[in-house]
């Protein structure tokens, strides 16, 4: 399968890689350059074969370093139109890299098929993508949800690899430090998808083929890797589904 690599995931920044050793893209880039560059070469990436950037929306834990990375590495960058709009806004954009509109015809680039999919959230207009690989497989990426709506779910039935948001702990959060109107915020159907919402959905994809999943955008206040680990564990076991199975 194309190498997937988890640069960073979480409300403090947000980066994906897919590809191979030689070429690939990066969903989001939400943390500096500079980490970004380190956290490349820390896996083993050479930061040449990085060949786009396609952002999910404009919140900053994903934009964060994209116009400095893309400026610097002279990388194409592509997102919906409504996401666009508001980089212009926030001058995230630079002629030193080239922005491009992604529609549901999708594009090509790096030997991979991407194609966006809408999500729902308190942003412009936020996306997931559907990546198909140049060795046949298929990956999902959807986080910064409040819920799956039907869309999603097709796009992400079938895959191979679903990387899926597992914000946070629904009790952890209404007994948590947050403010109230954060809190409504978060567990609105524009807000973030929770552990227990996200594990609902693990069976049904593990039954349209999904053999690997990866648990994203987990709250560091509201949730722990443990917690979201066996949440999605349990209801896979439940459906008599084990780990490595």
């Amino acid at each position: 399968m194309a190498r997937f690599c988890t640069l960073f995931s979480g409300s403090s920044g947000n980066s994906y890689y897919i590809g191979s050793e030689e070429s690939g893209i990066l969903i989001d880039a939400g943390r500096t350059a500079k980490q970004l560059d380190a956290m490349l070469e820390h896996c083993g990436i050479k930061c040449e074969a990085v060949k786009a950037i396609f952002v999910t929306h404009e919140h900053s834990d994903h934009i964060k370093g994209l116009r400095v990375f893309a400026s610097r590495h002279r990388l194409p960058v592509f997102a919906s139109a409504g996401t666009l709009s508001e980089l212009e806004l926030l001058d995230c954009l630079s002629e030193k890299y080239e922005a491009q509109m992604i529609d549901g015809n999708g594009v090509e680039y790096a030997g991979m098929y991407i194609k966006p999919f809408h999500t729902s959230h308190d942003c412009a207009e936020g996306i997931g993508y559907r990546i198909d690989t140049r060795d046949g497989r298929t990956v999902a990426v959807s986080t910064d949800l409040g819920f799956l709506s039907d869309e999603v779910r097709h796009e992400l039935t079938g895959a191979d690899m679903v990387v899926l948001e597992s914000n946070h702990d629904v009790g952890m959060l209404q007994n948590g430090p947050y403010p109230y109107p954060l809190k409504r915020r978060i567990l609105s159907k524009t807000g973030h998808l929770s552990n227990t919402d996200c594990a609902k959905e693990l069976n049904g994809l593990a039954a349209s083929g999904t053999t690997r999943f990866v648990l994203a955008h987990l709250s560091s206040e509201n949730n722990t890797p443990e917690l979201a680990y066996q949440t999605s564990l349990c209801s896979l076991t439940m459906s008599g589904l084990k780990q490595g199975g």
